[in-house]
């Protein structure tokens, strides 16, 4: 099959591979239809090379068709249209029974002191091949495999994958519907569907973001947004009776511009030899911490801060001081996705789309284009906002 593949910093390529099998009798094999380039695979594309293996198969946000299952696999069949979590959970240990299926006990990644093993995400979550390709092995598919119908297109589901519920989970954990203001920080596809799911909530939501292109999709969908500047805070303060708002979501992470000390210790520590940078991410990494020092400096005295955005770092200065002195509450964690889809199917089925999941993908590639997908994305060139992957059209001839 032909499957995306991590080949080092910035540099992933498409490459026949063989196909995956079934392994164990929760197993089921599914024939990707659509899967999504994610802000977290350009993590593994820039940041987080010592724990990736060249040829590593990345992605999680796919969906498809069951081609096979194992013998115990009773929730779905072949032939049924599904959509594949990104977080492989058993569904049955006390983590799972608790609602925090990302903590999953059964597949924590115990060597590395991480939770629930992630499809196509790096050793640090188990290594597992990911969903950027013709077709893919989900582990323990009765609980994570989430049937879907037949007559919507992919975009429709798709994103029940990962940033749907990552935005949905973000967005409780803000305190919505109970606090009234809500500051998203990034409106990239988290942020987008963040402050659309805070809106369909109730709140008044504030966008900010510096790229034009994502502050004109926020705005089609009523969201007031604002460039990333020094006037942002203010400008939100004056609409929120000078208090702030009553929660902000960071769906920036570590991507996050503004500290070019932690920005070059990242690039370094990326580059240097597995066997040295390792130890160095492991317990000396530090995040560019510009999204969440704004997000703690702008949320009003007693309001909560939600951490969407992915952080890496293990040893990135906090202000306790100010966290202390305002008596924050703080939110944050993977996605705990089998815990919100039920409540998000019908939303995304509704003919009225009051998520406004149409109106999120910008550019769609062929699975062999992938490359090019990753360099828009990485760049937010041509008004990059969301990739899908097909894997079942061609890319286009190469003109001689």
């Amino acid at each position: 099959m032909r499957a995306v593949t991590w080949q080092g910093t910035e540099h992933v390529s498409v490459e026949t591979v063989p196909d995956p099998t079934i392994q164990q009798p929760t197993d089921a094999l599914i024939r990707v239809t659509s899967t999504a380039i994610c802000g977290s695979d350009l993590h593994l594309y820039e940041v987080l090379g010592p724990f990736m293996s060249p040829g590593d198969i990345i992605g999680h946000e796919p969906m498809g068709i069951v081609e096979e299952v194992g013998a115990e696999v009773r929730s779905v069949r072949p032939g049924d249209r599904v959509v594949v979590p990104f977080t492989i959970s058993c569904g049955q240990c006390a983590m799972c029974r608790q609602g925090l299926p990302s903590q999953c006990e059964t597949t924590q990644v115990t060597e590395h002191g991480s939770g629930a093993a992630l499809l196509g995400y790096s050793k640090l979550y188990g290594q597992v091949p990911g969903g950027q390709a013709e077709y893919l092995r989900v582990p323990f598919a009765d609980y994570g495999l989430m049937p879907v119908g037949t007559e919507l297109p992919d975009d429709t589901y798709l994103f029940l994958s990962d940033i749907l519920p990552t935005a949905w989970q973000a967005v409780q954990y803000a305190g919505v519907p109970e606090h009234r203001s809500l500051a998203v920080l990034g409106l990239g596809p988290v942020g987008q569907l963040a402050a659309r799911i805070g809106q369909h909530l109730g709140a008044r939501v504030f966008g900010v973001d510096p790229v034009p292109e994502r502050r004109a999709m926020a705005a089609r969908h009523g969201i007031e947004v604002l460039d990333l500047a020094e006037g942002a805070v203010g400008e939100i303060r004056e609409h929120t009776q000078g208090r702030g708002p009553d929660a902000v979501i960071d769906a920036v992470g570590m991507e996050a511009q503004g500290s070019p000390m932690a920005g070059l210790a990242q690039t370094i520590a990326g580059r240097l030899p597995d066997a040295i940078a390792r130890p160095v991410m492991e317990r000396a990494g530090v995040d560019r911490l510009a999204a969440l020092h704004t997000a703690i400096d702008l949320v009003r005295r007693g309001g909560t801060v939600s951490l969407a955005g992915v952080y890496g770092g293990a040893a990135s200065p906090m202000p306790l001081l100010t966290m202390f002195d305002k008596q924050l509450q703080l939110r944050m964690g993977q996605c705990n996705v089998r815990v919100w889809t039920d409540a998000l199917l019908p939303l995304v089925e509704d003919p009225e789309d009051p998520l406004g999941v149409g109106d999120l993908v910008t550019h769609r590639l062929p699975l062999d284009e992938a490359p090019v997908g990753y360099d828009l994305f990485q760049r937010k060139h041509d008004g990059c906002i969301k990739v899908v992957l097909d894997p079942t059209i061609a890319s286009a001839p190469a003109v001689p």
